[in-house]
């Protein structure tokens, strides 16, 4: 018998034997005499020599009776001694797993409410994931879903969109509240979604002025837009940001005109209507035709033929005489119309 360079040995039929190894990688010449030990009920000492691991793991053990023969130990018995230390191993520690538990438990709960705290307003970028967000609270909704929609005219393919989104939540008794502005009264194709969302759950109103979208689902998570571009929108689900964000659109919803109640631009008996007045509001607040246009939710053209119309009520031959004007006419110490029992907030 030869040692090898690698530090193996090689048997008497030349195969190469690597030693030392561990128990759970039985090199093929300790697997093969193990075996021929375990059929024959012994094996002689000396046929033993080229696998000095079945000595090292107690796989065999000597002959009581003659010292030149091993005996195997039994499978099931070579099998606990080795298992037996592992498992006591093991009990020692899912012990020590416990304790360690134990005495984190309490930062644990600390933790567990700070990332409430912090998830409670979570940052969306992306339309898709925006919308992704949105459709998927809207779809939970059991109760009432609040809308705030500002703008005029909307893409059919958008509204149909919201058709789609819509009609199982009103078949299945969600209540539904959108607030438009006043412009939208005009647009075929938000006339044509409405008429076909009627329903005693769903509930329509426009009001002259909007500041920016807003919806509520359940009064537990609210989506509101923080860039024009509306690329990043926050998902609030803190219950007193969301409380407050329902009484923002209670006061404006209280204040609104509902959509089958008839157009808000009949004239006053002062010849100016309602959208004249708001923006006679914010022509005396000094904002230009594209601001005013854009926060009442028209085309600047229509804004400036309704500033044209205010001009040629008040007697106005410029700009500036307009204004003037308007602060003079006193239309804008009328107070608007609260309803009854409504105080604002």
């Amino acid at each position: 018998m030869f040692r090898t360079l690698g530090g193996g040995e090689l048997g008497t039929k030349g195969t190469q034997v690597v030693h030392p190894h561990p128990i759970t990688d039985l090199c093929d010449e300790g697997s093969r005499l193990y075996a021929h030990a375990l059929r024959t009920g012994r094996i002689a000492r000396s046929d033993v020599e080229s696998a000095p691991c079945l000595m090292e793991y107690a796989l065999l053990h000597p002959d009581p009776d003659d010292g030149n023969w091993l005996r195997p130990v039994p499978p099931s018995v070579a099998l606990a001694q080795r298992l037996h230390p592992i498992e006591r191993e093991i009990t020692e520690r899912r012990r020590l797993s416990i304790e360690l538990a134990d005495v984190f438990e309490p930062f644990m709960a600390a933790s567990a409410q700070g990332a409430a705290a912090t998830h409670a307003i979570s940052v969306l970028e992306g339309k898709d994931r925006i919308n992704a967000a949105l459709n998927n609270a809207v779809s939970e909704s059991q109760t009432e879903v609040l809308t705030v929609q500002p703008g005029g005219r909307r893409l059919e393919a958008n509204l149909m969109k919201g058709l789609e989104r819509d009609r199982p939540l009103i078949e299945r008794g969600v209540r539904l509240r959108t607030l438009y502005q006043h412009t939208a009264r005009h647009s075929p194709e938000t006339l044509a979604y409405v008429e076909q969302i009627a329903d005693g759950k769903v509930e329509v109103r426009t009001i002259d002025e909007l500041v920016e979208r807003l919806i509520i689902c359940d009064e537990t998570v609210a989506f509101i837009p923080t860039r024009d571009d509306r690329q990043v929108a926050l998902e609030l689900r803190h219950p007193g940001l969301v409380r407050y964000l329902i009484k923002v659109f209670e006061f404006m919803w209280s204040r609104a005109v509902p959509l089958n109640a008839g157009a808000p631009y009949e004239t006053a008996p002062d010849g100016i209507t309602d959208i004249q007045h708001s923006i006679a509001k914010l022509l005396v607040e000094g904002h230009v035709d594209e601001a005013i246009a854009r926060r009442l939710g028209m085309n600047v053209r229509t804004c400036r033929a309704h500033i044209a119309k205010l001009a040629q009520v008040l007697g106005s031959g410029s700009r500036a005489q307009l204004g003037y004007l308007i602060a003079q006419s006193g239309i804008l110490d009328q107070d608007q119309r609260v309803p009854e029992g409504e105080s604002g907030p």
